[in-house]
């Protein structure tokens, strides 16, 4: 039996068992022992999770030919009555319910339609996520690692590096997947940092940062007048920069002023 990949799921599945393992070896698993994949397919990378004794792995996956796969494959190997299914979608699922005030590291080879979603649903769950390890299309990846004065640095990048420490580490061709992708794809490890309280409101960094990319081009002063800033503000420095100039920190600083308003 195999599964048929379905272009609406964003389905490429990874073929190359060295690269799986590459991945699957990605992980420290040092501040938590339960790992999430997210859309297993087949389970090439499966099966090397499973073999660590560190953590236990539990998989999600929406489609139903695949969980079919998942539970004959791997029936043996799920000897310790740990191993869990969820036929659920990630985007959509309670990770509470899955994960009850646990911390647990999430890791895939994520659908490239789905992709970013999941790192807005890590970033909403970071208290319970220390670490994050996966595969996207190239692009997208090296934009969550870029850093300021990049045009590939925007809006995913800072609110990734706000609170975890991205590290790309390595990129895949499309010759490994089938069907293959047209683009090369990138691996990134994302380590939750010590201190991941921000210094100013949460919601208030979100809404700067997204105003702010929402209008890269423009100097700050314009594109954040919806904050209604004074003169005297629009004065300073950092309001004369486009946002891609500015590191995470500045823009820590940008909403500390803009919070004074």
């Amino acid at each position: 039996m195999s599964v048929k990949a379905k272009k609406h799921l964003g389905q490429h599945f990874l073929t190359d068992k060295s690269i799986a393992k590459k991945i699957a070896e990605t992980l420290q698993s040092k501040t938590y022992s339960e790992v999430l994949e997210i859309g297993p397919g087949m389970g090439i990378l499966t099966k090397y999770l499973l073999d660590n004794t560190n953590y236990t792995t539990s998989v999600i996956e929406i489609d139903g030919e695949s969980v079919t796969y998942l539970k004959e494959h791997f029936k043996d190997l799920a000897t310790n009555g740990k191993w869990r299914i969820f036929q659920q979608n990630f985007l959509k699922v309670n990770l509470q319910e899955l994960y009850p005030n646990k911390q647990f590291a999430i890791i895939g080879n994520f659908p490239y339609n789905i992709s970013t979603q999941i790192v807005f649903k890590t970033l909403a769950n970071k208290e319970y996520i220390p670490e994050f390890s996966g595969m996207f299309q190239k692009e997208v990846a090296e934009r969550i690692a870029e850093k300021a004065g990049s045009k590939k640095y925007g809006i995913l990048s800072v609110l990734t590096q706000a609170f975890y420490n991205v590290e790309y580490l390595f990129t895949v061709p499309p010759t490994v997947f089938n069907p293959p992708p047209k683009v090369d794809s990138g691996v990134i490890r994302l380590i939750r940092k010590k201190d991941f309280t921000l210094p100013v409101d949460e919601k208030l960094f979100f809404q700067v940062v997204k105003t702010a990319f929402n209008q890269r081009r423009k100097m700050l002063r314009g594109s954040l007048k919806s904050f209604n800033l004074s003169d005297k503000l629009k004065q300073s420095e950092l309001f004369s920069k486009r946002p891609e100039q500015l590191s995470v920190a500045e823009f820590f600083t940008l909403t500390k002023l803009i919070e004074t308003l």
